[in-house]
């Protein structure tokens, strides 16, 4: 039996459905037969799988036990928009370590032409995350949202909210995360390249989030989002 977890297209009782690319995938790379079985998250859970039927571009399973599934914290990720090819590494590395929402936010230092084209790239960054939640053998994979303005994303809710700002010298992200109470969500805000403008950080503070450092070293937009994330998934476990 292979190791490889599927998300279902649908999933109906004890039937899931793969379908398209992912079931072309299956049926014509990995050569899938009936009788396999497969990993198969519902997108609540995990079950065992069991193909019953493959047409060319749609597998049916017939699901079986619940597999025993981990407990990762709830991060929410608010990654301001930059160049897409960083921001898909971005997107694919953070939803393989575990993160549970990414929302991208329209910056003041946002690129505009990226900022124009974002809107048209949600389904392209779904598609990098479904399959980096299979890879990862993800429960589920991470919600994407839509584009969004800074002054909108702020009313965010979670229990801790934290801002990543290269000007805070004080407050690491570690000691930032020392009273995050246990079992409530955490989301991040990474800025831009150039980081947050005053006017956005005033914003930050004036809303109630904490403005914290990931170190004296200046990061990539692509390389702090997996080093916030990391650090914050580590801090929650332990």
């Amino acid at each position: 039996m292979t190791r490889r977890r599927w998300i279902a297209d649908e999933v109906s009782g004890n039937r899931a459905v793969l379908r398209g690319a992912h079931a072309a995938h299956l049926v014509t790379v990995l050569r899938a037969r009936v009788g396999q079985e497969f990993e198969i998250s519902t997108g609540t859970l995990v079950r065992q799988g069991r193909i019953i039927k493959i047409a060319p571009d749609q597998v049916e399973f017939e699901l079986g036990d619940e597999i025993s599934a981990s407990s990762t914290p709830k991060i929410i990720l608010l990654l301001s928009i930059f160049k897409f090819d960083r921001m898909e590494w971005a997107i694919e590395k953070c939803t393989e370590l575990g993160v549970a929402q990414i929302v991208p936010v329209i910056a003041q230092r946002s690129d505009a032409h990226l900022a124009a084209a974002a809107t048209k790239r949600g389904e392209r960054w779904r598609r990098i995350a479904r399959q980096a939640s299979e890879q990862s053998r993800r429960e589920s994979q991470p919600q994407i949202f839509q584009p969004a303005k800074l002054k909108d994303a702020l009313k965010l809710e979670a229990g801790t909210r934290i801002v990543l700002a290269e000007v805070e010298h004080d407050l690491s992200l570690k000691a930032a995360l020392e009273s995050h109470l246990p079992g409530s969500s955490v989301a991040l805000a990474l800025g831009p390249e150039g980081g947050w403008s005053g006017t956005e950080l005033a914003m930050f503070r004036d809303s109630g989030w904490i403005a914290a450092s990931l170190g004296n070293t200046i990061l990539r937009a692509e390389t702090a989002a997996v080093a916030a994330l990391a650090i914050t998934l580590s801090e929650l476990r332990d």
